[in-house]
């Protein structure tokens, strides 16, 4: 009998402690992010008229800050995972919070791009901390789809508790301030205050984990150390050797299609909605809020879904499917609410995979290497985060119209999912 192996009870403990004090303190994290990250779409339905903003310029300042991501993507995961993630989190949530903020005191078109930029650099690296240092430390193989399917459930949070207070906040003034500048300057303070605490409510790994019992913090620290021993014994990949790797390469094209479609709908939703309805902010931010739910339903079924049956590609690639034939029933979408069933269709096939997206690289990488994948998967891919925006805003300046550019969206997230089928059954 191996008087090593811990109870059930001890392994369930301490998974649930994982949820606790890891999965939370993230959540709130990305859903903060979130929220930030998209109330420029928000912005736009006052904030274009009021500073003279065309859709072209608004597609570039929305697209230019995912120039930031990219450039700062993999220095900051590969810190993250060398010196700890928990000191660079809260960094990155105190810095994008006071950008965020400095937006409300924007007046000029340069301005706009070069505060898009540094947010996009502040930000950058979060995700691929969360997804290659933080969960594989607290979470084995076949539990990571679960948990960062729960983590990601923050991102419809966002939207759903995002999208009616940023319609609303359009609509106030105070202090001489407009709405848009309002919603800047109100939700920038939760990053920052939050960052302060996550210095001090997480911890970088089990063995730092004041919150686990001895038997706790030994079963979560031997987990990990086996599975990167028993990764490492198949063969061990290097930081630049994983970079060249065919299925990371082939995860930067499809992550490239499937962002560029993710964004282009995300920052252009509600001034489409907007065009084809002609509702209130309030009235939009509700029924967005309303299609982020029916997303986040979807996206917790998805991550229990592949966990349980352990299987990736067919639960990413029907969800590309459905973005794409959600896309392409709203480029001829007339009636509102019409409109608003498609655009649903596309949240939930954006929104719902991201679990078992980002728990695909760490099945075969692990240490350093994951955290140089993972964060170069998601810098290639956030390039279609200025693709699609920006595409977005240039078909509709130069056509008087969003149908050219919500076929271009579709036809990449249709790409996104065929290429997700090509990916091996078992990593």
């Amino acid at each position: 009998m191996d008087t090593s192996a811990p109870s059930e009870s001890v392994a369930a403990s301490a998974r649930r402690k994982a949820y606790r004090h890891v999965v939370l303190p993230l959540f709130v994290i990305s859903t903060i992010a979130y929220i930030d990250r998209v109330n420029i779409s928000y912005a736009a339905l006052t904030m274009n008229a009021a500073l003279g903003f065309d859709p072209r310029v608004f597609g570039i300042g929305a697209g230019i800050f995912f120039a930031g991501y990219f450039l700062f993507e993999i220095p900051g995961a590969l810190v993250a995972e060398r010196y700890g993630p928990r000191l660079w989190l809260a960094r990155i949530m105190i810095s994008w919070g006071l950008v965020s903020g400095l937006m409300a005191f924007m007046t000029t078109a340069w301005q706009f791009y070069a505060l898009r930029f540094l947010l996009g650099t502040a930000e950058a690296s979060l995700y691929p901390v969360i997804y290659a240092s933080c969960i594989p430390r607290f979470f084995p193989a076949a539990e990571r789809a679960r948990a960062i399917g729960v983590l990601l459930a923050s991102l419809q949070i966002s939207g759903v508790i995002g999208a009616p207070l940023a319609g609303w906040l359009t609509t106030v003034s105070f202090a001489g301030l407009q709405g848009w500048q309002a919603l800047f300057l109100i939700e920038a303070v939760p990053a920052v205050v939050f960052g302060v605490i996550v210095a001090f409510w997480m911890a970088d790994s089990p063995r730092e984990a004041r919150w686990l019992t001895d038997e706790e913090r030994q079963h979560l620290t031997r987990q990990y150390e086996e599975e990167r021993t028993a990764q490492a014994a198949v063969r061990r990949v290097g930081v630049l050797e994983a970079l060249r790797h065919p299925e990371v390469l082939k995860l930067c094209l499809t992550y490239f299609l499937w962002i560029t479609g993710f964004w282009g709908f995300s920052y252009w939703t509600p001034t489409v909605l907007k065009e084809v309805s002609g509702w209130s902010n309030v009235a939009i931010g509700r029924v967005i809020a309303g299609a982020m739910l029916v997303s986040l339903v979807a996206s917790l079924w998805t991550g229990h879904s592949s966990s349980k049956r352990n299987e990736k590609r067919w639960h990413g690639a029907l969800h590309m499917f459905l973005a794409a034939a959600g896309m392409l029933g709203a480029a001829f979408a007339r009636d509102p609410w019409v409109f608003c069933g498609f655009m649903t269709l596309a949240a939930i096939g954006t929104y719902a995979p991201m679990s078992v997206w980002w728990s695909y690289p760490t099945t075969f990488l692990s240490g350093m290497a994951a955290a140089g994948a993972v964060g170069f998967i998601n810098s290639m891919g956030n390039l279609g985060g200025f693709v699609g925006p920006y595409l977005t805003g240039w078909v509709r300046q130069t056509t008087g119209s969003f149908a050219g550019a919500m076929l271009y969206l579709a036809a990449s997230l249709a790409a996104a999912g065929v290429l997700i089928l090509t990916l091996p059954r078992r990593p």
